[in-house]
């Protein structure tokens, strides 16, 4: 099976009805009628907005959700949601007590479910057309400071394989903010260290290159020449980040070598693969740098998304006020 089929493989099985795998409630499975449109909504977002599949999945999984509250309600179609419907669907996630993060992607979900339905003509109307969104503010993104960084950095030790390769794949992540996928997912041509840049896809296929530091390229340039041979004495992949094995390393190998790496540090502040990006763009800001220069080097697509890095230096700035000002 290509890949295309078995992502879509994948879709099916995840908007499938939960009556059928362990479901929360004891109401009627879904009506076959339902789950087609969510199957067609998917597919939209896979071959028309080209989004990850990991971004999939996160939809697959808000829509079975939505899809088993549907079921237990016995809807027939998706022209019998009302306002009211969903309100309450709404309503039972904060009672399950989710975080808002959840209850807000899970409020995203359907919203463009509906509104593909009404765009689809599938439906008449929109059932959160009139429903007002609760103001959920993004939380701030927590970031190391550069002391902690420093420490981290200074962790992998010696010249074996997995040291220098820890060492360059740390160093890279700091100097360059990738996304964990983009940074376990780079291959050696796209790495360049005349012009000291890095080139990857990105979300939505929308490439863009990325520079990287001196003290980054050179334990890059220590771990390709020393350490991946090493890792990978036959060539089997172009993926620069090796396991243990060989093989192309995942996204929990990275997660387990950066929290080693953080214990080892002393870090006391839980650590996560995307703490590196955030401390990137917060260093860059705290730096002088230009919030468009810091959204081209991150891949967002909106500017607004960047600027949630100015609030870390407002709150910043707003505690040194009320710690130091005589009458803060």
């Amino acid at each position: 099976m290509t890949a295309p089929g078995r992502a879509a493989a994948a879709t099916r099985a995840a908007v499938a009805p939960r009556a059928a795998v362990a479901p929360r409630t004891r109401g009627q499975a879904p009506d076959p009628a339902l789950c087609g449109p969510i199957e067609a909504y998917l597919d939209e977002l896979r071959t028309g907005r080209r989004l990850s599949p990991h971004t999939l999945d996160a939809y697959a999984r808000d829509l079975s959700d939505y899809l088993e509250f549907a079921g237990h309600h016995r809807l027939g179609s998706w022209s019998e949601a009302t306002p009211t419907f969903v309100e309450a669907y709404f309503v039972t996630l904060a009672r399950r007590g989710l975080a808002a993060g959840t209850v807000g992607r899970r409020r995203s979900s359907v919203r463009g479910l509906h509104t593909y339905l009404v765009r689809r003509r599938a439906t008449d109307s929109d059932p959160l057309a009139g429903l007002v969104s609760p103001r959920n503010e993004r939380p701030l993104p927590h970031a190391l400071s550069i002391a902690e960084i420093e420490l981290l950095l200074a962790q992998p030790q010696g010249e074996g394989p997995l040291a220098l390769r820890d060492r360059a794949l740390l160093e890279l992540a700091y100097a360059s903010g990738l996304r964990v996928s983009e940074l376990v997912g780079l291959a050696r041509g796209r790495v360049d260290f005349e012009t000291r840049t890095v080139t990857v896809p990105g979300k939505g296929n929308r490439e863009r290159t990325v520079p990287f530091g001196r003290t980054a390229a050179a334990a890059l340039s220590a771990y390709l020449e020393r350490g991946r041979r090493q890792l990978e004495p036959a060539p089997r992949t172009e993926a620069v980040f090796l396991n243990a094995r060989g093989g192309p390393l995942s996204r929990m190998g990275f997660w387990k070598v950066l929290r080693g790496h953080a214990r080892a540090a002393g870090i006391a502040t839980p650590v996560h693969p995307h703490l590196l990006r955030h401390s990137f763009a917060t260093h860059l800001l705290e730096g002088g740098a230009e919030l468009r220069a810091i959204q081209e080097m991150l891949g967002h697509a909106s500017i607004s998304t960047t600027q949630v890095y100015t609030r870390v230096e407002s709150a910043r700035l707003r505690a040194a006020y009320a710690k130091s000002h005589p009458r803060a």
